[in-house]
């Protein structure tokens, strides 16, 4: 129960960028979800990734890159059901790191600081980007039971709502851990990452 694992939700519908977002290409022509995977994994040594049902292509391409990969048959009652499903599978740890698959431009140090901060004993934590809370998350081994009830949309937000005062808040220069994809436009350049 030493280690921190990497958690990866790639569950989600992504019905607002009107085609499968995960695996669209970026200019690298890498897919959004395996450049997020990536960054993942190379700052945690155990990943686990949650995908939606019937995802064969995304699933192989986790793999791939030595992730655990799990379907979460929920994935559409949202992603509190998806978190459930990656610890779930992830089981004991010293805590977890929780990344957004749609969130690619994520810089590899600020994954890095999030799983520093749990592993030198904080109970949570986030990366700030201009005073706003971004991701990924570092969870602490002793909200593994809370996670496993997660439900709805919210995922972790509403355990950082409640225990606010334990979050040990890292300030970073990257504005990835407030940049999601949502929509096409999502990728244009609107900041210098």
């Amino acid at each position: 129960m030493n280690e921190l694992v990497g958690i990866l939700l790639a569950a989600g519908a992504g019905r607002r960028f009107g085609s499968d977002k995960l695996l669209h290409l970026l200019p690298t022509q890498v897919p959004i979800a395996v450049t997020a995977a990536k960054q993942l994994r190379a700052e945690l040594p155990r990943c686990v990734a949650v995908v939606r049902p019937g995802s064969t292509v995304l699933m192989q391409a986790l793999q791939d890159l030595q992730f655990e990969v799990v379907e979460c048959i929920d994935a559409d009652t949202g992603m509190g059901a998806s978190l459930a499903c990656a610890i779930k599978a992830a089981g004991a740890a010293k805590g977890y790191v929780v990344a957004l698959a749609d969130m690619p431009f994520i810089r590899r140090s600020s994954i890095a600081a999030v799983r520093d901060a749990i592993d030198a004993g904080a109970a949570l934590s986030a990366p700030y980007f201009r005073a706003r809370r971004g991701h990924p998350v570092g969870i602490a081994s002793q909200f593994e039971q809370a996670l496993l009830q997660t439900r709805g949309d919210a995922g972790a937000r509403a355990l950082f709502e409640t225990h606010a005062a334990l979050i040990k808040k890292i300030p970073v220069g990257d504005p990835g851990v407030v940049r999601d994809i949502d929509t096409p436009a999502d990728l244009s350049p609107r900041f210098s990452v």
